[in-house]
């Protein structure tokens, strides 16, 4: 949705904040986490592993919300809300990678676990709100 994003706060997107990304767990329950992040212009990109509890609450329910504050100033947010328009596989880790160059200036992700399966989450901003 063209638009979605206002003016006024996407300059926080191409900051290194971090995304507090809240999913709905199987019972329910809301679970919230900081994650990296990444805006193509369209979609939040959000890398994942396949065994974490947030991936399983998105196969589940696709809606998702995230807030990210302004690393520069703590009292101006972004959030976003949305759904998932896809999951696709990373197998070359590429943007994780990119993500570790971009958040703490490593080519590759230092922090890989043997048999971790990363995917790409692709978030279309639906609606959001922001202060500051």
């Amino acid at each position: 949705m063209p638009g979605v994003i206002p003016d006024s706060h996407a300059d926080i997107l191409k900051k290194k904040g971090f995304a507090h990304m809240a999913t709905v767990g199987p019972r329910g329950e809301p679970q919230s986490s900081p994650v990296w992040y990444e805006w193509d212009g369209e979609h939040l990109l959000l890398s994942q592993t396949t065994g974490r509890q947030k991936y399983k609450n998105l196969q589940h329910e696709p809606r998702l919300a995230v807030s990210i504050t302004d690393p520069d100033n703590p009292y101006r947010y972004l959030e976003i809300r949305g759904r998932v328009a896809s999951i696709e596989d990373d197998p070359n880790n590429g943007l994780i990678n990119a993500l570790a160059k971009k958040y703490i200036d490593q080519d590759e992700y230092p922090w890989h676990q043997p048999g971790d399966h990363r995917v790409v989450v692709k978030l279309v901003p639906e609606h959001t709100t922001t202060q500051g």
